[in-house]
């Protein structure tokens, strides 16, 4: 049977861009925002996703189109190495894990449309916008998280099943627009509550003084976030890209992707926070006082029960986040069905079904221990990406080298075409040196250095040599006839 290919340009880069916004911008952001400096985290994101972000996307891009396959199936096409494929491998079990806390903010965001629905009804005696931190602790954890996460799951199993065309593309082209254009209105709505220039000021007003406190504690969820909200590192835009044609030019589609993604997170905070300041909420405080992981539902529960039509709006809302939220869940789903569809000849529908058992079972295990959940959704996800987007960087710089040009070349204009080298010297050299870095950071070997006596400057060479040095002994034992240098 034929591969499935996207009918329309448009098509994929919608695609791509729900990959990437979904709950990344709309919930992850914000949350890892307040916890982590406000504006001097903004910054330093925005910086990951344009010199780090960018070409790592490009480079799942060329592996994806150059073979027409995922992850698994991409490295063993490009190498006779049987370790490659084991990075293949990585990468459908952290689509899993991906999917396995997701889906459980997603059971969460389908419980808010609910109770909107049936007039803000709370659960149990906890009302819902008369009380906003309390319900969202009733709803984050327990067995009603459970069924609700299992809900959700069953939609993006729903729109999987019907295929690239007629399921996700279909699916995501409706989904974008409609959270793009609802966002705007939310964000001029926030602009006008009442102390909202204090939320401005957080977010908006760079504070060096955060970063000379503790730039390394910035660095680390920065860049997880911003690979995060990008799809990078798990091999979603390598499966994404396979389904391209050879005439499509992915620097643009690299660089659209990324620049509608990025616009979508910053314009999430623009009404997140704003909102949380007409409260009197602290960002920084934990869930139930409206700050971390419950941000965006507490602080827009808590606005919406000040308009005289706050159910319907709420409605809305909740209803399209359910939306960004489907659109990168059927990203993470897609990546584990394409291997077993593509290596194992499984039909869709039984991969589909076997996928959503297991995701089903890890998932309820998240959804039941709120700890486990705020480790997945943090450190081990953060660590996963880093790790997976290393080893593509590596593998296009010094495996595939000029024919990763050839690729990024292809259906290119002149002026992308001209950034060919240089984009290849920067994901072979310069990229995995840092993503080392920022992993042993968050890893906390400064910590362990500072134990010893290397503290302050001293700890940071220390940081920045073991990843140079690592990253030059992968780049000794890769090197090869078609390496970038």
């Amino acid at each position: 049977m034929a591969r499935e290919t996207w009918a329309t340009r448009v098509g994929f880069i919608l695609a791509a861009v729900g990959s990437a916004v979904g709950l990344g911008n709309l919930w992850r952001f914000p949350w890892m925002t307040a916890e982590n400096g406000g504006s001097a985290f903004l910054v330093v994101y925005l910086a990951i996703v344009l010199l780090v972000g960018v070409p790592g996307l490009l480079a799942e891009f060329v592996i994806g189109r150059r073979t027409n396959r995922n992850p698994y199936g991409a490295f063993r096409a490009l190498t006779d190495s049987r370790v490659w494929p084991l990075v293949g491998v990585f990468s459908v079990l952290t689509g899993v894990v991906l999917l396995s806390f997701y889906s459980v903010v997603g059971g969460w965001i389908l419980r808010y449309t609910a109770a909107s629905v049936t007039g803000a009804v709370g659960i149990g005696a906890v009302p819902y916008f008369a009380d906003p931190g309390a319900f969202f602790g009733a709803v984050a954890v327990g067995p009603d998280a459970v069924v609700a996460h299992l809900v959700f799951l069953l939609l993006t199993g729903a729109v999987v099943l019907g295929g690239v065309r007629r399921g996700i593309e279909v699916g995501t082209t409706l989904m974008v627009p409609g959270v793009a254009v609802l966002l705007v209105a939310l964000a001029v709505w926030a602009a006008g509550q009442p102390n909202a220039g204090a939320g401005y000021d957080f977010y908006l007003r760079f504070d060096p003084s955060v970063l000379a406190g503790d730039f390394l504690g910035v660095l680390g969820p920065a860049a997880g976030q911003a690979l995060f909200t990008l799809s990078v590192g798990a091999g979603t835009m390598i499966t994404y890209a396979s389904y391209l044609g050879e005439d499509r030019s992915l620097p643009f589609d690299g660089a659209t992707v990324a620049l509608l993604n990025t616009a979508v997170g910053v314009l999430a905070g623009l009404v997140v926070f704003p909102l949380l300041f007409s409260q009197g909420i602290d960002p920084t405080a934990g869930p139930t006082a409206g700050g971390g992981p419950g941000a965006v539902f507490v602080s827009l529960a808590g606005a919406f029960s000040t308009l005289p039509a706050g159910e319907l709006v709420a409605v809305a809302f909740f209803g399209v986040v359910s939306l960004a939220a489907l659109s990168s869940s059927i990203s993470m789903l897609e990546l584990p069905v394409s291997f077993l569809v593509d290596e194992f000849g499984v039909s869709r529908p039984v991969a589909v079904g076997g996928l959503l058992v297991l995701v089903g079972v890890t998932g309820s295990a998240t959804a039941l221990d709120q700890s486990l959940f705020g480790v997945v959704a943090g450190p081990v996800v953060d660590t996963m990406l880093t790790l997976g987007l290393t080893a593509f960087l590596l593998f296009v710089g010094w495996v595939l080298g000029r024919d990763a040009v050839v690729e990024f070349e292809r259906g290119a204009g002149e002026f992308a075409r001209q950034l060919s080298t240089p984009w290849l010297l920067v994901v072979g050299v310069l990229l995995p040196v840092f993503l080392l870095f920022t992993l042993f950071t968050a890893l906390g070997l400064p910590g362990v250095l500072a134990s010893v006596g290397l503290t302050g400057t001293v700890g940071v060479v220390g940081t920045v040599g073991l990843a140079v040095l690592v990253a030059v002994g992968a780049f000794v034992a890769l090197r090869g006839p078609e390496s970038v240098v």
